[in-house]
């Protein structure tokens, strides 16, 4: 990705108002794709957004720039951002268009575009975006201009696919359930999905006022979703990120269910019912206790690169079905093209009752290992991961720890930070062989 003026490993993101999250860089970033796109096909791009209040902005900018090039637009108005890639393969249209930043704070946002068939765009078209933002913008004659048409069943069109991955033979009746939907775009779609299912829901982070989505709730703040649940004696809670695309849950004690977990049940329940494809993709990241769970199930495991893209990659590779991070980005392909939240939520449920279990005992089945993360900080022009020092610490690590641990060293791709990470079965061990490594990168700064 690194040939990239503006593309990042999702889409575009900023800070509103500057580089290239503002008006003027937006609108020819909508005329470049539509130049692109134009004559593909329908000649149409859906957008969509999430409850940021720079949406409206944005929203505009892009739909001038896409009518100038010709290209017809439909407005979806806040909707996940899995919900545009289920809704552009549905309408048959060029590519669909979110206005998002996910998890972050209200004065970011971000564009990010679906392909025809609801998959990220392939690198050569994200090129071909680019090298056309390099040219004069121009219109089409007045007779050619793309029209906007508001979609008015888009909420509902969705809430009925994600309705439809969940078996029809189950009921969520009994359940209390609290969601979490980060005052994000799922505000108006997960809780009317459980209710329809059966479930009684207790909603919060479902009032957004354009200034307060991801603030102190959803999937990257899970205090508020876990005292709910406490609070309400709740079976479990559900927390969204600001475009719906990670989840993380709460058991029926407190206990933080995250992605690994979720990917574990997802997975145990699909081997039970015959329909595992294959095995998972985790990521370097992935916890040593998602590895040696599977494998206790005899299902293979692979990890790729951090990033849901990568994960992706790996499953299209490999053929298989069910992938993810610790974070909450949950990939079913058999359901959805792209990681989708409310849709990962349902699947747990399911394994929930095809069990008869609670989420709190079906996430026994695997135990995560301590995990130790340090950053350290280095003087730029310094390699510390080819320093011989480093690269011994690590060795006497990984010796130690032989089969009951395991050694990750990455540079981060933002900062001049090195990473470390050890897990081990042992919290102490954890600790203490992440010091050693971290005090030897320290070292190379002397």
């Amino acid at each position: 990705m690194s040939d990239r003026k503006y593309f990042g490993t999702d889409g575009i993101r900023g800070k509103v108002g500057e580089t290239k999250i503002n008006p003027e860089f937006v609108m020819k970033l909508g005329w470049a794709a539509g130049k692109v796109l134009a004559g593909t096909g329908t000649n149409k791009v859906l957008i969509g957004k999430d409850t940021r209040i720079s949406g409206y902005m944005l929203e505009s900018a892009l739909e001038a720039g896409l009518s100038a090039a010709g290209i017809n637009i439909g407005l979806l108005g806040p909707m996940p951002t899995p919900a545009i890639a289920y809704l552009t393969k549905t309408f048959r249209s060029e590519a669909g268009i979110v206005i998002s930043a996910s998890h972050n704070p209200y004065y970011d946002n971000g564009i990010k575009f679906f392909s025809a068939d609801g998959m990220k765009l392939d690198d050569d078209i994200e090129i071909a975006i680019e090298q056309q933002m390099d040219r004069p913008m121009e219109c089409v004659a007045s007779d050619r201009l793309g029209k906007a048409v508001r979609i008015e069943d888009a909420a509902g069109r969705y809430i009925e696919f994600c309705k439809a991955n969940f078996p029809s033979d189950l009921s969520l009746k009994g359940l209390k359930i609290v969601v979490d939907c980060a005052h994000g775009a799922t505000y108006h779609i997960a809780p009317n999905v459980l209710t329809e299912l059966g479930a009684e829901v207790i909603e919060i982070g479902t009032k957004p006022n354009g200034l307060n989505i991801n603030h102190k709730v959803g999937a990257t703040s899970m205090k508020a979703v876990t005292d709910s649940v406490l609070e309400n004696k709740a079976d479990l809670g559900f927390a969204l990120d600001g475009d719906g695309d990670r989840i993380m849950l709460v058991d029926h004690k407190g206990n933080v269910i995250d992605g690994d977990q979720i990917v574990y049940i997802i997975a145990r329940d699909a081997l039970k019912s015959g329909n595992l494809k294959g095995g998972v993709v985790g990521t370097v990241m992935s916890n040593l206790g998602l590895e040696v769970a599977l494998a206790t199930l005899g299902v293979p495991f692979a990890r790729s690169a951090v990033g849901d893209r990568y994960v992706m990659e790996l499953l299209k590779q490999k053929d298989w079905s069910i992938g993810g991070e610790g974070s909450g980005h949950v990939l079913n392909l058999a359901a959805a093209s792209t990681g989708d939240g409310i849709v990962a939520g349902l699947q747990v449920l399911a394994a929930m009752l095809h069990a008869e279990m609670t989420l709190n005992e079906l996430s026994q089945g695997m135990v995560k290992y301590p995990q130790t993360l340090i950053n350290v900080r280095f003087t730029d022009g310094k390699q510390p991961l080819d320093d011989a020092g480093v690269k011994q610490a690590v060795v006497d690590a990984e010796k130690a720890l032989e089969n009951k641990g395991r050694v990750l060293l990455r540079k981060s791709g933002t900062e001049p930070l090195i990473r470390v990470m050890v897990e081990a079965n042992d919290a102490q061990d954890s600790s203490t062989w992440a010091e050693y490594i971290a005090d030897a990168v320290r070292k190379v700064n002397e």
